[in-house]
């Protein structure tokens, strides 16, 4: 009896709660785990791991995004991930590739260009190996960006923008402004449109769209000035006094850390970097944190429930830290494993442990809150 008693509280405890204000993990945890898969897909050109983190992503979006605006916006970055793959195929038959190959597909006309276009060429013949190349690099970039497009559904950006440092305070706010700024535009301009449609108005032409545009612009500008008193109520702009020597320490701090970390995900990101790029990134973050924290000592503002980091949040953001890690120290021990070769042309192999990381970042599906379910109000109105 106690052992299933036992059992039952660590089911309990470990079963992940219904999401409400108070339990929703903070933005930043999402986004920490959006870009350690995007990291992962950065290091490797194998499709069968490409595809795998893919699924990933795209699992936990399912299992664990609400019914908010922002949350639908996984399909269009999927979209966008096919259009780049597209292009990039269409870059490597038109306009050639330094990959040598042997299997000839077709050959397109040629275009003579000058003498001082040497190295660049239209047409001519098309291969096999070339348009693979081309289509495991699209695919690692199509890849990098569903992953970006896995937070934006997940997180909420006006939470996110909150979040933001003492010292990001003033920025925070314009792009809080800007963001609920051109939703409010287009609502305005659909409510006004259905207004005429209903009157009999037409609604196309140019001049309905000057008809429409002045109660546009009107409501747009009642809507600044209501934004301008409200922050000027709020004290918005209101800073401390600092000595001068910390305002040059922060400066120095914030912009060696920003440098810092430029220079390591440019280290990650590239062939032969994780040596040097890890630990110029880890330096890079300190130093910035650190010139973020004395810069908040300007700003004098209160927040309006924090998000608080528990454990769920903690291990959602190391799940993908924990996939990054792997597939980096992958790409350094075996890097035909992560690189399948087109010259010779060779069928990609699924690596067994880079793939078992990969699966580390479906942690989200299962200690995340789950969002509450839609009601019939909101499914009605999203039909």
């Amino acid at each position: 009896m106690t052992r299933t008693t036992g059992a039952a509280r660590l089911s309990r405890a470990l079963r992940a709660p219904e999401a409400t204000r108070g339990n929703a993990l903070p933005a930043g945890a999402w986004w920490l785990w959006a870009l350690g898969l995007a990291a992962a897909a950065s290091r490797t050109t194998n499709p069968l791991l490409l595809g795998l983190l893919v699924g990933v992503a795209g699992y936990v979006v399912a299992a664990r995004r609400t019914d908010a605006p922002w949350a639908r916006s996984y399909g269009a970055f999927l979209k966008l991930g096919l259009f780049v793959i597209g292009v990039r195929l269409l870059f490597s038959v038109f306009l050639g590739s330094p990959v040598p190959g042997t299997h000839t597909l077709f050959t397109l006309p040629g275009l003579p260009l000058p003498d001082w276009a040497q190295g660049v060429r239209i047409g001519g013949r098309v291969t096999a190996e070339q348009v693979v190349f081309a289509l495991y690099d699209g695919a690692k970039l199509a890849a990098l960006l569903i992953c970006v497009g896995a937070a934006n559904s997940l997180a909420n950006p006006a939470r996110l923008l909150k979040s933001l440092p003492g010292a990001l305070y003033e920025a925070g706010v314009a792009v809080v402004v800007a963001m609920t700024f051109a939703p409010n535009l287009v609502a305005d301009v659909v409510r006004l449109r259905t207004a005429r449609r209903l009157r009999g108005r037409p609604t196309g032409g140019i001049g309905a769209v000057l008809q429409i545009g002045l109660p546009v612009l009107e409501g747009a500008l009642e809507r600044s000035v209501a934004v301008a008193a409200s922050m000027d109520a709020r004290g918005y702009g209101r800073t401390a006094r600092v000595p001068a020597s910390v305002r040059r320490t922060t400066n120095a701090l914030t912009l060696g850390g920003l440098l810092g970390v430029c220079a390591g995900t440019y280290g990650l990101l590239a062939a032969e970097g994780a040596v040097y790029g890890l630990p110029l990134l880890l330096a890079g973050l300190v130093a910035a944190l650190a010139g973020l924290r004395l810069g908040g000592r300007r700003t004098v503002r209160t927040r309006y429930r924090p998000d608080r980091w528990g454990a769920r949040a903690w291990l959602v953001a190391g799940s993908g830290a924990a996939v990054a890690a792997a597939m980096i120290w992958a790409a350094a021990a075996d890097p035909a494993a992560l690189h399948p070769g087109v010259v010779p042309l060779t069928a990609p192999v699924l690596p067994l442990w880079p793939a078992a990381a990969v699966l580390i970042g479906l942690l989200p599906a299962a200690v995340a809150p789950v969002p509450p379910p839609a009601s019939p109000k909101d499914s009605e109105e999203q039909s």
